[in-house]
């Protein structure tokens, strides 16, 4: 679904709420030319509550790392961004939604340092259902594992989540769909596996849990945490700084995704051959079922980490 057939009609830019048609920048943008942009993607849940924002203060947390890393200096605080963001759901009468705050470098030179330029700060959301699709959150996805590389973090800071970076990611989901599936996995430079396009990746081996380690060039995803922190919970030994061969997806018992928009998905196949009995395995079906409660609210487990509109 375009934007265009959402009922959206208002976007947050430093400090004003403007019209969603009106919200646009100059193409001499510094970010719009070098990548020198940092973003978040966040999810609004519709609960028996009101709607509620998932790890609200985590993102932030990220947000304002990874502005550092670039030299940002965002002229909001914390609060600032937290009222506008809360206050642009209740203006659209969201239940549900993706949140977008993204900082980047603004109008006033082009040379690649953005010396002179200033940091502008906009945030928009708008309503997104599941990322790989609905059926996929049961069946699971056919991925494929892609010819490009993850870039290591000598190259590009891994933990900083900036706009330049996704170029990585494009181009590997694009090559996945070129030929048919519905994503990719990316390895590291090494030849293991880091992360998705856009998402993290976790193995089930004889019921333990894997996910790549944050030395494996991958972004430190909140919800990779998020499902971390759950599975532990559930009493699953969990390895989150594990290094897993290529070789290792095809053999692996379960694999799924975890990621703000892709939320847990299973894997059913790698590169055409069945992972498992090429369905959702039952650790993953039992972390997904235990993360939709608690997205959705039907336990009061871990209600610190939702913001409520």
């Amino acid at each position: 679904m375009g934007f265009e057939e959402m009922d959206v009609d208002t976007i947050w830019m430093d400090g004003e709420f403007t019209d969603w048609a009106d919200a646009q920048v100059h193409v001499l943008t510094h970010s719009l030319h070098y990548g020198t942009a940092v973003f978040e993607g966040v999810r609004c849940y519709d609960t028996e509550q009101g709607p509620a924002i998932f790890r609200w203060e985590e993102h932030l947390d990220r947000l304002y790392q990874s502005a550092a890393a670039l030299d940002h200096e965002i002229e909001h605080t914390r609060e600032e961004l937290t009222e506008a963001t809360l206050e642009l759901i209740r203006r659209q009468d969201l239940r549900s939604c993706y949140i977008r705050p993204l900082v980047y470098y603004g109008y006033d030179s082009l040379g690649v340092s953005p010396e002179e330029c200033p940091t502008d700060t906009m945030i928009a959301c708008w309503p997104w259902g599941a990322y790989l699709g609905e059926e996929a959150l049961e069946e699971g996805v056919d991925v494929m594992v892609s010819s490009w590389r993850k870039h290591h973090s000598s190259m590009i800071p891994t933990n900083v989540k900036a706009t330049g970076a996704y170029i990585n990611s494009m181009l590997a989901g694009e090559e996945a769909r070129g030929n048919g599936y519905i994503e990719a996995i990316v390895l590291n430079k090494e030849g293991d596996v880091a992360e998705g396009p856009g998402e993290n990746v976790f193995m089930v081996n004889d019921g333990e849990i894997y996910t790549p380690g944050l030395a494996e060039s991958i972004l430190d995803g909140i919800t990779r945490q998020t499902v971390i922190d759950i599975a532990t919970d559930l009493g699953y030994e969990v390895h989150e700084e594990a290094k897993i061969a290529r070789g290792q997806l095809y053999t692996a018992d379960e694999l799924f995704f975890t990621g703000t928009a892709a939320e847990v998905t299973p894997i059913r196949t790698v590169d055409d051959k069945e992972i498992g009995a090429g369905t959702r395995g039952p650790v993953t079906e039992e972390i997904q079922q235990r993360f939709f409660d608690v997205v959705e609210r039907r336990t009061d487990d871990y209600d610190d980490w939702f913001s409520y509109v």
